[in-house]
This record gives structure tokens, sequence and C-alpha cells, in this order.
């Protein structure tokens, strides 16, 4: 089936702090083509981590054995799970580097951060530098989400418990760490001279 099953996507999407047990990343995805002002819908579907390889790297290979019409633009939308590991980050950002013609966004449930915590924070600016939009899932992505990639059987998408607020407060750890660092400063500065 094109379509997940409910309790798969509930149980790993779920925007949790603390999301133990939850080690498969999943890949939500639509491929569209931009003609000037209209875009068409070229894929759908979503991944998961298979054998030792990340569902990033794999989308990476699908997509590269389509064959890409340099001329043309694309548009690609991942969901995903969990934000990219370093090494994932670092393929993506190359990829985007190779194929100018494309853009990339990525909405994602959780942010991961793997022992060493500098990693991650590092691959995701470097992932933005390269142009990648990215972002934490809200309550309208899940609900496209549940309408696009779920067998939800008619049924209407319900937030859980704390949705919003754990978005609110990953949103923020995903600014500080897309912050570019002069701005960092520029805070500090503003701080000393409120006498903060």
């Amino acid at each position: 089936s094109l379509l997940m099953k409910r309790k798969l996507f509930l149980y790993n999407f779920k925007n949790l702090r603390w999301a133990k047990g939850r080690r498969e990343t999943y890949l939500c995805y639509v491929v569209k083509r931009r003609d000037s002002a209209t875009s068409c819908s070229l894929d759908f579907g979503y991944l998961r981590n298979q054998m030792g390889c990340h569902v990033e790297v794999l989308f990476l290979r699908y997509i590269s054995a389509w064959d890409l019409d340099p001329g043309r633009c694309y548009r690609i939308t991942w969901f995903t799970s969990w934000s990219p590991c370093y090494d994932c980050a670092r393929h993506v950002a190359n990829f985007l580097r190779a194929y100018p013609n494309l853009t990339l966004r990525i909405f994602t449930a959780r942010l991961y951060f793997c022992e060493d915590r500098k990693a991650e924070p590092e691959g995701l600016r470097r992932l933005h530098k390269a142009g990648a939009q990215i972002a934490i899932m809200t309550f309208k992505d899940y609900f496209y989400c549940w309408n696009t990639f779920v067998e939800n059987r008619e049924k209407t998408f319900k937030a859980w418990e704390g949705l919003h607020e754990n978005a609110v407060h990953l949103s923020r750890k995903l600014r500080r760490i897309l912050l570019p660092l002069y701005e960092v400063d520029d805070l500090r500065d503003a701080f000393k001279t409120l006498g903060l």
C-alpha cells in the first residue's frame, strides 16, 4: 500500500519531547515539477530506514534514478519523524548543490541528537546553508500528512495532548540552531547593553 497505517503514523510521528524506543525514521514525500506559475505532482509516498541505510540516503538514491531534467525546476517536500543526522544532512546538502534546479522543504516531527550533541546542529546548519528549508511540523502539517499519506478511513485527524506546545518548543530549539552565529553575538551585545 502507498498509504501508511494510522497506528504506525501516530506512533512514529508523535512530537514527544522524549520519544523513547522510536528508532526508525519515516519520511513522507511529495515531488512536484514547477512549470512557470503552475506545478505538477510527479510522485508521493513514504519510506523508512532499511538495513542500516538511513531514509534520507534511500530517498536520494530513489530520486537520482529519475534522471531529472536540468532545464526544469523541481520541488520536494519531506515530512520526517526525525530530523537528519549529521551524515545524512551532509549527503543531502551535497545533493542540493549538485542539483541547483531542485528545492527541498523539510518538516520534521522531532529533532535528532546523537551522543555528540554538536554534530547534528552543525549538520542542520549545513543543510540550511545549502538551501533546504527546515521547519518543525505543526498541526497543519500533521493534518496534511494524515489526509495525504495515511490510510485514515475517512477519520479526521485529532491532535494529541501537547502537540502544539511541543511544536512551539521544538521550533524555538530549531531556530536557535539555525540562527546565524553573528545574530547570537548581536543578542549577547543587546543583553549586555540592557544589563541582562
